[in-house]
């Protein structure tokens, strides 16, 4: 994961890059009528609907940069013909990123500069 919302997954037949942005997340709101943090909820207590994992992850790999129609051809290969519970935690990686996004260093790593430039 990253601050930019984005996530590199090795998923279905390849390693993708899925990013939930402000208009993907949008998109998400309209096409499932239900928040992307209600949506986070259900992942995590099991109320997820079939529809939250096929449309987290297609538009998170429009968000990643893949075409709709290659976007939508996935999804139906990979999540649509597949057992539901094959889907689902990489869905709340893809939402989790989307919404919460990452530091990319580990913090205590990097010492504070000096105040005195020694």
């Amino acid at each position: 994961m990253s601050r930019d919302a984005s996530i590199s997954l090795d998923w279905a037949d390849g390693t993708y890059h899925f990013s939930l942005k402000w208009g993907e997340l949008a998109l998400l709101q309209e096409a499932t009528d239900t928040g992307p943090y209600v949506i986070f909820q259900r992942l995590h207590s099991g109320a997820w609907r079939i529809q939250d994992l096929s449309n987290i992850i297609r538009l998170g790999l429009i968000g990643g940069g893949m075409t709709p129609t290659d976007a939508l051809a996935k999804t139906r290969a990979y999540v649509e013909n597949r057992p539901p519970l094959e889907s689902l935690p990489f869905a709340v990686a893809i939402l989790s990123a989307g919404l919460l996004g990452a530091p990319d260093e580990p913090l205590g790593e990097q010492e504070a500069p000096s105040l005195t430039g020694q």
